[in-house]
C-alpha cells in the first residue's frame, strides 16, 4: 500500500519516511511518529492501518540525521542502539521533522499526529510546540512528558494512553500528567504493558489495541475529519 518518499526540513536536512495513500476518499493526514526502534515494519502496518481507515499516513524517519535507514527489532542489542540513537537527536530536530511530514501531506486537510514510546512523547511534545502544524495528536505510552512538558500546556486536542503496568512511566506519573492537564483525556489499560500496541513485542495486548485504537480514530474523526 505504501512507498518510500524523502522530505526536506527546515534547515536543509532530507530525510526518508514512508507514506501510504487511501483508496477510499481522503478524511485528512495522520503523522505516525516511530518508536525508538526507527521506521520499521510495524510502524510501516500502522501506517497501512491509518491509511486503510481514510488517511493520509506517513511516518518520517527521524533517525535519518544520525543514521539513515535504522530498522531495529525489540530485543537485546536492538534495544541498545535504539536507546543510543535518540540520544543524539534533539528535540528540536524531532520536531523540524516532524513538520516537514505534516506539511508533505497538508494538502490532504487537517493533519493529526500519533506517536508510539518516543513518538508519544514528541506527539504529546507537537501538541505543545506544533500548533498550525498538527491540529490533533494521540501518544501512547510516551515517557518523559513529566519531566519535560508539563510546565507548558497543549495547545492542540491531546489523548493520551498508558498501559497500568508499564514499567517505564509508573501510574504516579500518569497522575502527573492528569493533574496538569486536566483537559486532556488519558486512558489507562488494565494489565497492559508498556509497547501494548505493538504485535512485534512480547508485551502486545490485543484487547487494549482494539480499544485504543477505536478511541484514536473517534478523536481523529472528531478533529481531523
Amino acid at each position: 500500500m505504501g512507498e518510500h518518499v524523502q522530505l526536506t526540513a527546515s534547515d536543509g536536512v532530507t530525510l526518508g519516511a514512508y507514506r501510504a495513500d487511501p483508496e477510499s476518499p481522503t478524511r485528512g493526514a495522520i503523522v505516525v511518529i516511530q518508536e525508538i526502534f526507527g521506521v520499521n515494519g510495524h510502524i510501516r502496518d500502522v501506517v497501512d492501518a491509518y491509511a486503510a481507515a481514510g488517511y493520509v499516513a506517513i511516518a518520517p524517519a527521524l533517525y535519518d540525521r544520525v543514521r539513515p535507514g535504522v530498522e531495529l527489532g525489540y530485543e537485546g542489542d536492538d534495544m541498545k542502539a535504539g536507546i543510543d540513537l535518540r540520544s543524539q537527536v534533539p528535540l528540536a530536530s524531532a520536531l523540524d521533522d516532524i513538520t516537514a511530514a505534516a506539511e508533505a501531506v497538508r494538502g490532504a486537510g487537517r493533519v493529526g499526529a500519533v506517536g508510539f514510546c518516543w513518538g508519544g512523547f514528541l506527539a504529546a511534545a507537537s501538541a505543545v510546540e506544533l500548533a498550525g502544524t498538527i491540529d490533533a495528536a494521540v501518544g501512547y505510552y510516551g515517557g518523559g512528558i513529566v519531566a519535560n512538558l508539563l510546565d507548558r500546556s497543549p495547545q492542540v486536542p491531546l489523548v493520551l494512553h498508558f498501559g497500568e503496568l508499564d514499567h517505564a512511566i509508573p501510574l504516579e506519573d500518569v497522575d502527573k500528567v492528569r493533574a496538569a492537564w486536566p483537559d486532556v483525556p488519558v486512558y489507562v489499560y488494565a494489565g497492559a504493558q508498556h509497547g501494548f500496541e505493538c504485535d512485534h513485542r512480547a508485551s502486545y495486548d490485543a484487547q487494549s489495541t482494539r480499544l485504543g485504537f477505536a478511541r484514536t480514530l473517534r478523536f481523529f474523526s472528531e478533529q481531523i475529519g
